[in-house]
């Protein structure tokens, strides 16, 4: 089954659980919204595509994986989209959870998916516990503090911002997650895995910021220019369009080049080749 049909299909029966008569109505509407439909899970396919790289002897752990960390990265846009911090109105080309079902509810929603993604582990788990518990704790440290996603957004309320550890923490924390969760689904070490994640994370990085100050919202799904707006630093502020491209281009060549040996190595190359491709391309008109 190809990634993203086995991811969809993973996500909708993970959430099949809300269906229960005895389940507050709007909750159990409100945590799909931030799920479905996705944006272009790149997170669980580059989970999915290390656990391939490394023989995926286990797929059932690695399905289990990806749609935890899909769940994660879901509920991190439904906080991030809060009043309290980008107080955004569109998400993924549709009004944000907080709009469409109330603020209370984004954050239960938001609070759900997270409880939902170490649950799903849990499950899958009792086929290989050391494995599933590898996962569980590396979910974790990349999801929290003081250097994954909360780290990141925490980095915000600062006066003075360490931009690559903020940006390592908000951005590349969960890539660094997908790759070394999927080598560990496989029964590999996760470190190894370590540099790949964190280009591809640095690399996205750079593409969000370029996106946010060149795009509109009709072309981004969400609103436009964030980083002015609330203040922030970014690529295309310290260096420049033109800087900012060159950079990411040198990035995502690096992390071609990192990804360690494995069965799958071609393979996973061409997979990081087809998403630079996508992330180089900008609209002609926002260039000019």
């Amino acid at each position: 089954m190809p990634f993203a049909e086995r991811i969809e299909k993973a996500l909708h029966d993970s959430l099949a659980v809300l269906n229960r008569k005895d389940a507050p109505p709007k909750l159990s509407a409100a945590i799909p919204y931030a799920v479905f439909p996705g944006g272009a899970r790149i997170r669980p396919t580059i989970l999915l595509a290390v656990a391939a790289a490394c023989g995926d002897d286990r797929p059932e752990l690695s399905t289990a994986a990806a749609v935890a960390l899909e769940m994660m990265h879901c509920a991190s846009l439904v906080h991030d989209d809060l009043p309290a911090f980008d107080d955004a109105d569109l998400r993924r080309g549709k009004p944000t959870l907080h709009r469409a079902f109330s603020e209370p509810l984004a954050v239960l929603s938001g609070d759900s998916l997270i409880i939902l993604a170490f649950e799903v582990l849990a499950k899958a788990g009792a086929a290989a516990p050391d494995r599933a518990l590898a996962l569980t704790s590396t979910l974790a440290r990349h999801a929290g503090a003081p250097f994954g996603i909360c780290a990141g957004q925490a980095w915000e309320s600062e006066s003075k911002v360490d931009l690559l550890a903020y940006h390592r923490a908000k951005t590349a924390a969960l890539f660094v997650a997908a790759t070394q969760m999927g080598a560990v689904a496989a029964g590999q070490e996760a470190e190894p895995w370590a540099d790949l994640g964190d280009r591809i994370g640095a690399a996205f990085q750079v593409a969000d910021d370029l996106k946010d100050a060149l795009l509109t919202s009709d072309q981004t799904g969400k609103p436009a220019g964030q980083d002015a707006a609330h203040l922030r630093p970014n690529a295309v502020q310290s260096m420049g369009v033109e800087g900012a491209m060159a950079h990411m281009k040198d990035i995502l060549g690096g992390a071609i080049a990192s990804i360690p040996s494995c069965p799958g190595e071609a393979m996973l190359a061409n997979l990081v080749t087809a998403y630079a491709r996508k992330m180089t391309v900008l609209p002609e008109a926002a260039t000019r």
